[in-house]
């Protein structure tokens, strides 16, 4: 009987807006995904939404603190966006032509685990997502650790679900997926059945540009921003250390130096935590100073290089093995994990971390009342400009693929597009209205400081409920700065922090989201793994001191001959085609 209801309900909704598409005024068609009447002073644009079922409820939800069950009942079980202000450059789209889907739909998504998120099917936006759309998820996810295996046995065995999430894990990424049949080219189709998605990706040329191939397909739905988000890793200073220390942010290398000895002299046994789970050894902050970047960058003359292999790599290694010496970074940094870490940046052994201010704001400040600041990218010489690999070209979060073994190829795309949309951005990044977030009086979706995100009825941190009561990465239109709670928080100043560092320092060096052809990024991948492990042993010996400094000359000459040529001529080409796209 709750079926039959159900159906009769969704039947008659969709009759609604079949009325309303015949009764809206010309021009207001379905494809076009115009914005909604989110804005007041704006022309309403609203697509095919009829004015009863769409009527305007800005007047009761914005800046209301205390919304009645009747008023979030109406926010979180309707597809009415109209409270939703256009808060960027461009308007988010708002076409829900495509819901609820008709039918009994249930689609398989794969992805891989998230230990803050116990059970996928049991996440509370997307039990709103499968309300709104009338799509039925049924995810898959391997156990943590094991995610490379479970994604080789599941294509291998050629028994592929609806959607999969990252499925750049293919050998040879995305593209290499699709010309091997696994993965569906979407480019005749997305712009029909992703209307949302179509008209975002197309507002700004940086999102239309890193989220097409080079030669034009659309082979997925890619996470994409309104913004470049701010760079999200440096250095960061405990405050107590500079006050012992009485030593102002330093910036050039000898300043560091000068800075971590007295701080060692104050009582902090390593004051440097060099080691980072993104990556050991390479985290582009001494070593930029030196021009040696992590991997691949820009030249000045705008063409590919290689950090490891630049004319300062000595001086770097020279640097860092003296400092090791001198016992100024913690002695596990070659093979720490997060957790210790972590354990080492709250002691009194650590006052420099190499991590996210985000990160920080958690274990530093919010559960152990550490202050600190953030220090720009150190560089050789008082006057030169810190600089950094790290640009975000509008792409955020990540991306899904629809496999050629999906039985609805249309509801697939219809429920990634709904991300997509101005409710989707709504619910993805800031999750339940009312337990979780309220909407400001621009029409801003905003963090109250009783939300969940902040005090969750069973106490978990901040760490956890980002993604407990949100996604915090996900194919979506993704609002970091908004809706990241560890920026958004009352107090907090890892935002600052973070734009500090974007706002102060040269990214022309970064290189953009390339892709590699199918025979290139076999042997890409080849070159990559062979010289990254070659760069790993060299560099983590020589700053050990197990090796001479002079090894280096070795590196290269080994470097040289397994294909160092080759494997920058194959970034070199992509880059070129990037660029002509």
């Amino acid at each position: 009987m709750k079926n039959n209801t159900k159906r009769l309900l969704s039947l008659l909704f969709v009759l609604v807006l079949i009325i309303s598409t015949v009764t809206a005024c010309s021009g207001n068609k379905a494809e076009d995904g115009a914005g909604s009447s989110s804005n007041s002073n704006k022309e309403n644009t609203s697509n095919a939404q009829d004015p009863v079922a769409f009527k305007d409820i800005s007047g009761d939800i914005r800046g209301n603190k205390a919304p009645t069950q009747e008023q979030t009942d109406e926010v979180n079980h309707s597809l009415n966006d109209t409270y939703l202000g256009d808060v960027y450059d461009e308007v988010i789209p708002s076409d829900y032509s495509a819901y609820p889907v008709k039918g009994d739909v249930v689609l398989d998504v794969w992805m891989p685990a998230n230990s803050n998120i116990p059970d996928m099917n049991n996440h509370v936006v997307q039990k709103q997502v499968e309300q709104l759309t009338g799509i039925k998820v049924n995810f898959i996810t391997p156990p943590i650790g094991q995610e490379a295996d479970a994604f080789t046995l599941m294509i291998s065995s050629g028994d592929l679900p609806d959607i999969i999430i990252e499925p750049g894990r293919y050998p040879g990424g995305l593209e290499a997926g699709v010309n091997d049949g696994a993965y569906i080219d979407l480019t005749d189709l997305m712009e029909k059945n992703a209307p949302n998605y179509t008209k975002w990706r197309n507002s700004d040329e940086s999102r239309r540009k890193t989220t097409v191939t080079d030669d034009g397909k659309l082979l997925g739905f890619y996470g994409i921003a309104p913004y470049s988000e701010w760079t999200w890793f440096g250095t960061l200073i405990k405050q107590e250390a500079l006050d012992k220390t009485g030593l102002e942010i330093p910036n050039t290398i000898d300043e560091w130096h000068t800075f971590l000895t007295k701080a060692k002299e104050a009582g902090y046994k390593a004051p440097l935590n060099y080691g980072s789970s993104y990556g050991q050894i390479f985290t582009g902050i001494i070593n930029g100073a030196y021009g040696v970047w992590d991997w691949t960058f820009l030249d000045k003359n705008g063409k590919v290089a290689w950090g490891p292999a630049q004319p300062k790599a000595k001086e770097y290694l020279s640097t860092m093995q003296q400092w090791n010496k001198e016992g100024l970074l913690n002695p596990d940094w070659a093979t720490a994990d997060f957790n210790q870490r972590m354990a080492s940046a709250i002691s009194g052994d650590t006052a420099v971390m190499m991590d996210s201010p985000d990160t920080m704001w958690s274990y530093w400040k919010e559960q152990s009342n550490i202050d600190f600041v953030g220090a720009l990218n150190p560089v050789l010489n008082k006057g030169d400009k810190s600089a950094t690999t790290y640009k975000n070209f509008k792409r955020a979060g990540t991306e899904a693929a629809i496999t050629t073994q999906s039985e609805n190829v249309e509801a697939a795309m219809a429920w990634l597009d709904f991300n997509f949309s101005k409710k989707g951005w709504e619910l993805i990044n800031f999750g339940e209205y009312g337990k979780v977030h309220l909407i400001d009086e621009t029409g801003m979706p905003y963090y109250p400081e009783d939300s969940y995100i902040y005090k969750d009825p069973e106490g978990q941190p901040v760490s956890t409920t980002l993604y407990k009561y949100r996604m915090h990465s996900w194919p979506n239109i993704r609002d970091e700065h908004h809706a990241n709670p560890l920026i958004a928080t009352k107090g907090s100043y890892s935002g600052d922090i973070r734009k500090f560092w974007t706002e102060n320092m040269d990214t022309s060096m970064a290189m953009p989201p390339i892709s590699f052809t199918k025979d290139e990024a076999s042997r890409e991948a080849e070159l990559g793994n062979q010289l990254s492990t070659l760069r790993g042993e060299y560099f983590a010996k020589i700053i050990m001191g197990e090796m001479p400094v002079d090894a280096y000359d070795k590196f290269l000459k080994e470097a040289q001959s397994m294909g160092l040529d080759e494997f920058l001529s194959i970034h070199q080409a992509a880059l070129d085609r990037y660029n002509k796209r």
